[in-house]
């Protein structure tokens, strides 16, 4: 199922011949830095197996970002409802997320498939808003943040519910939108 491409990259589901590709960003430490754990095989392998439902189910989800040349997954940058997470359960909150492997890193791959989807959401799927969070010292995601036009509303920073005691510096996030309206005027 192929969401969305650009010059240089193609947004699909995930496929077989990506689960270690998915494999490699979920347990790499230096990708994850920002997260409480790093994924075992299996751990990533039945992640894998739900993100690739949602996204079949639902049109949403956190797509395979692939080389469009090549098709070969280089990460994933995705929409996705964040019906699980305090404090947007209840309102339908629809996130941008991202994670590349470390090789392809700094060659604007994130911030071209997050203008892509922000164009998708907002176009395509009729979104009013999409928010983007991340650990508040989180600064390469908070700067494609930035530079996709999305701008901090710390007004709905959270501290993410579920860390242990000794990972507490990953607890407060920022919160970054992007509303339809605010997208449209500048000619997006």
């Amino acid at each position: 199922m192929l969401i969305a491409t650009t010059r240089r990259i193609a947004l699909r589901n995930w496929e077989e011949k990506d689960r270690d590709l998915f494999h490699e960003i979920n347990s790499d430490p230096v990708v994850m830095e920002f997260f409480p754990f790093l994924r075992s095989r299996a751990q990533s392998d039945d992640l894998f197996d739900r993100l690739r439902g949602i996204i079949a189910e639902t049109g949403l989800g956190f797509f395979a970002l692939a080389e469009r040349e090549t098709d070969t997954a280089m990460g994933f940058c995705g929409l996705s409802r964040t019906t699980k997470l305090e404090p947007f359960v209840a309102d339908g909150t629809v996130e941008i997320g991202w994670r590349l492997a470390r090789r392809h890193w700094g060659h604007g791959y994130i911030t071209e498939a997050a203008e892509r989807l922000l164009a998708f959401g907002f176009a395509e799927k009729g979104l009013s808003e999409i928010i983007s969070f991340a650990v508040a010292n989180n600064t390469r995601s908070t700067a494609v943040m930035q530079r996709i036009g999305m701008v901090a509303a710390p007004e709905r920073d959270f501290d993410m519910p579920g860390i242990a005691d000794t990972r507490a510096d990953l607890r407060p996030h920022v919160v970054y939108t992007l509303d339809r309206a605010t997208w449209q005027a500048k000619g997006r």
